[in-house]
């Protein structure tokens, strides 16, 4: 989603705001921009660039060259938007100004410069209040409401003003934002998506960031702030205050060491960091899995986030049920853990779309886990769905997260963090196989917990995940098949994704990433369900393809498949080797090096994403930021 930097310095600080957004390029935007103070009395004290391109012109434009000074300041923030409210435009583009009575809006801007994250519900109604004072809208932004309520407010006390402008807002926002009248002061505030303070080097500078990675190479130096957090930024010192509006002491918000390497975004020898991100996952499955020697409680007992009477071995014993909450990707992973979690564990498990669960009425239970699932930490709808099943009194809580520091992880009892690293392709792909591992070691731990784990049935399933590296290794060497397939579905509009059991989700996955990145239209059903509707959109012109582990559905797995070439349908199949479906006329099969039992989903979701990946490069689309979407969904 958008991304905010900010910075007040003694230095020109415009250079690390554009090398702070090139660093979050990743998350996904449609337009850009970055606004200092400058010392040019004859521009008043704001200078501002914006792009609808990508953040490369941005930087053109704010660079000295052809008898320009370029733009430079030593107060500036800077932000990638995706457009909620209004389409993407440089009128539209962060950031904005206040523009006050008596004002012309477009030649002289007023006092108050801003960026934001997140979505103002109450917009219209302030718009309407500020318009009667004769504030003057160039934009169709929430955005733009915010730095003229501010304004409104300001009496000579940036932090006084701001502070009284979020009293007023209903919605989920990240803000920096500073005054022309005040040039070396940043004020930050957030409530429903994340902001951080990057702390500087001798007090000669602070930074405020929606994340960590826009300020690698700058300081390593954070503090996270929690929901209701505002913080004053100067030069030499930063202080906060919290949701209560009282003043938060530095052990309340330590400043953490957080490596977040910018080396992580080099591409090195891949095309894309998608591709980059498929071949990482033999790494990331290891480092996620390292230092598990048994099934514990404790691995999920995160010292990091210890919270009294959050012990994993006692929650553990008395919970009788699960509820995974997630979205997209992630509600995927629940998906495949459901099957788990009652096969294995025996455990009732329900799972549900974030974004859905808080809208409906349910029947809580206070013995059930609540499990949330997120790459990022900070989605917004399961960030809401967890405070709404904690409302409800069911306070035991666990997430599967990749990000330590994340909201999610300080918001949740217990945790076990993945360790997939930074991922910039906006299509998810070794996040969702750490997460798979992460649930396969909690469905295991619930066993244990629940005494039906043996010791020998324990050792045989640590065996098979120790081995998941060299397997997927094994699996990324079919990638010349899966390119010869790729060359036919990038002719197609609509394909077909089925699956059966413990592999219906993964079909679903598959599905999603051809979806995300080639634009081609594809859905995903449980192969039982073929005859039932699906069946009428078969032709030689709908790819269908099927996940054929040898399981104990496989014959009713076949059995689907010869539904599909009845009619005429063209089968991709990948099947285990001893599954005996060989290829032919309008059946095409890549065998799997191996069966891999309860984890198979793990291997076979990797060719669906090298076969969506492949096909999004054979037609031309932008596959790393694929139109539309965003990487981290930090609104509703």
């Amino acid at each position: 989603m958008c991304g905010i930097v900010g910075a007040v310095s003694t230095r020109n600080i415009v250079p690390v705001l554009v090398q702070g957004l090139e660093r979050l390029e990743y998350r996904g935007y449609d337009s850009c921009g970055v606004a200092v103070y400058a010392q040019d009395a004859e521009q008043s004290g704001l200078r501002r660039a914006r792009s609808t391109s990508r953040v490369a012109e941005l930087a053109a434009q704010v660079a000295p060259g052809a008898g320009s000074a370029g733009v430079t300041g030593n107060l500036g923030i800077a932000h990638t938007r995706w457009a909620t409210h209004g389409a993407p435009s440089v009128s539209n583009a962060h950031p904005h100004f206040s523009h006050g009575a008596g004002l012309d809006a477009h030649q002289r801007p007023g006092r108050i410069a801003l960026v934001h994250n997140g979505i103002i519900e109450n917009h219209d109604e302030l718009r309407a209040a500020l318009k009667a004072k004769a504030y003057v809208f160039v934009s169709q932004t929430d955005t733009e409401v915010i730095a003229h309520l501010v304004d409104s407010l300001y009496d000579g006390d940036l932090f006084e003003a701001v502070q009284a402008a979020v009293s007023q807002l209903h919605g989920a926002y990240a803000i920096a934002v500073f005054c022309k009248d005040e040039p070396h002061r940043l004020v930050g505030a957030r409530a429903g998506s994340p902001l951080i303070l990057g702390v500087g080097k001798d007090g000669q500078e602070h930074f405020l960031a929606s994340d960590a990675m826009a300020l690698a190479g700058v300081t390593d130096q954070i503090v996270y702030l929690d929901e209701g957090d505002m913080v004053d930024v100067q030069l030499g010192k930063y202080w906060l205050i919290d949701k209560t509006r009282k003043a938060v002491a530095p052990a309340q918000r330590p400043v953490k060491t957080v490596l977040a390497h910018s080396g992580a975004a080099e591409l090195g020898p891949y095309r894309h960091y998608m591709q980059k991100e498929i071949f990482e996952q033999p790494r990331a499955i290891a480092d996620t899995l390292e230092g598990v020697e048994g099934i514990v409680p404790e691995l999920f007992d995160l010292q990091m986030n210890h919270k009294p009477g959050a012990n994993a071995a006692r929650v553990f014993a008395e919970i009788d049920s699960v509820l995974i909450l997630a979205c997209g990707t992630s509600y995927y992973s629940g998906c495949t853990a459901k099957y788990w979690l009652e096969s294995i564990a025996k455990v009732p498990t329900q799972v549900e779309v974030a974004s859905e669960y808080r809208y409906r009425e349910s029947v809580p239970n206070p013995k059930t886990l609540v499990v949330t699932i997120t790459q990022s930490g900070e989605t917004a709808d399961t960030l809401a769905a967890l405070r709404h099943a904690q409302s409800l009194g069911m306070h035991h809580t666990l997430t599967i997260c990749n990000v330590a520091t994340s909201a999610m992880v300080r918001e949740c009892s217990l945790a076990y963090v993945t360790r997939a690293g930074v991922e910039i392709g906006v299509a998810s792909t070794k996040a969702f196989t750490t997460q798979l591992a992460g649930l396969f070691l909690l469905t295991l731990a619930l066993t244990q917990a629940k005494g039906r784990l043996s010791e020998s049935e324990e050792q045989r399933h640590l065996k098979a995940m120790r081995h998941l590296p060299a397997a997927l290794q094994a699996v990324l060497a079919l990638e010349p098949q899966i390119i010869s397939w790729s060359e036919d579905f990038a002719q197609k509009e609509n394909a077909l994704f089925l699956g059966r059991g413990l592999h219906y989700p993964i079909a679903m996955e598959g599905a999603l990433k051809l979806k995300e990145i080639t634009y081609i239209h594809a859905e995903a059903y449980a192969a039982g369900e073929l005859k039932h509707g699906p069946l009428a959109l078969v032709t030689s012109e709908m790819p269908v393809v099927t996940v054929a582990p040898n399981d104990a559905l496989l014959e009713k797995l076949k059995s689907n498949l010869h539904e599909v070439r009845a009619r005429g349908g063209v089968l991709y199949v990948l099947a285990d080797a001893d599954t005996r479906i060989e290829s032919g006329e309008g059946m095409h099969v890549i065998r799997m090096p191996e069966h891999y039992g309860e984890l198979s989903p793990l291997l076979h979701v990797v060719p669906l994403q090298l076969l969506a990946y492949h096909a999004a490069c054979a037609r031309g689309t932008d596959v790393d930021k694929p139109r539309n979407l965003a990487k981290s969904v930090t609104v509703e």
